[in-house]
């Protein structure tokens, strides 16, 4: 992995966790989603309107990818619902590297080297210890609904992340795919709302109609940048790399959610970023 390929993704990182903490901060998940998705719609057919269509072969990849984002979103909308941002962000996130890494090694034919696999297997200790950490420091018992929400989008991730990392490379356009990506999986949330909500629809998205579209912003150009580094370097270390975001995400819960963050996260961020310098040794 190349010192720009890392960057892009840092950014995407940084980005990623930003809009999930909008979206979190919209108490009515559903009108947040609602924002989000056709935000995203909309910037895609924006975007669609000045590069070219996908490969004809990317399109079986483009389909599963939008139905894998439409589960991703709804289990996502049910962790937040369910739990803490600071917990819920980091479980869903941690998860997916070690997932992506095996898929990636079955069925895209990516065999990890040494350092990689050392990088890959530090850092997710490093994304768990996030995680996990703060359940053993808290006096709660652990809400197991909502762990088993966020494992569970955790696993959409790893699917979604594997399937647009051989579709992006067979697509011959990132900037296409993304924007036929957003277009697809965008529409189906917005949808279900109208069905739900239908003739109150307008003045209840109104209020928190600029935030939402900034999250859509954010959301587009976060996987944006991972299609990109998807086809410039192996899934399995972007997959850990991306889950810097958990950092981000943990300061954002304790800075303006205010919940509880302390020694035990800080070493496991540390843990993270070990294994991140194992990853980037490979370049």
């Amino acid at each position: 992995m190349t010192p720009l390929v890392a960057i892009a993704v840092l950014a995407a990182a940084i980005t990623h966790a930003s809009w999930n903490a909008i979206a979190h901060a919209i108490k009515d998940q559903l009108l947040s989603f609602t924002l989000i998705s056709g935000g995203g719609a909309l910037l895609g057919a924006v975007i669609a309107c000045f590069v070219p269509l996908p490969a004809a072969e990317a399109w079986p990849y483009l389909v599963v990818s939008a139905v894998l984002h439409v589960a991703y979103m709804a289990l996502l909308m049910r962790s937040f619902t369910l739990g803490d941002f600071g917990q819920m962000y980091p479980i869903a996130r941690g998860t997916a590297p070690l997932v992506v890494t095996v898929l990636a090694a079955v069925f895209v034919g990516e065999r990890p080297d040494g350092w990689a696999t050392a990088g890959v297997a530090v850092a997710c200790a490093g994304l768990v210890g996030v995680a996990l950490w703060g359940i053993r420091g808290s006096q709660a018992r652990p809400h197991w609904p909502a762990i088993t929400a966020a494992l569970a989008t955790g696993l959409a991730i790893a699917g979604y992340t594997t399937v647009d990392g051989v579709g992006v490379r067979a697509s011959g356009t990132s900037l296409g795919y993304i924007a036929w990506l957003m277009i697809l999986e965008g529409l189906a949330v917005p949808a279900y709302t109208l069905c739900r909500r239908r003739g109150h629809l307008a003045a209840q998205l109104k209020p928190f109609a600029a935030r939402g579209l900034l999250g859509a912003a954010l959301s587009v150009a976060a996987y944006g940048l991972v299609l990109w580094a998807q086809t410039k370097a192996p899934l399995a270390p972007i997959a850990a790399l991306r889950e810097s975001s958990i950092i981000v995400g943990a300061a954002i819960g304790s800075v303006f959610f205010k919940e509880r963050f302390g020694a035990p996260r800080i070493a496991a961020a540390g843990l993270m970023v070990i294994g991140i310098g194992l990853m980037l040794h490979t370049s």
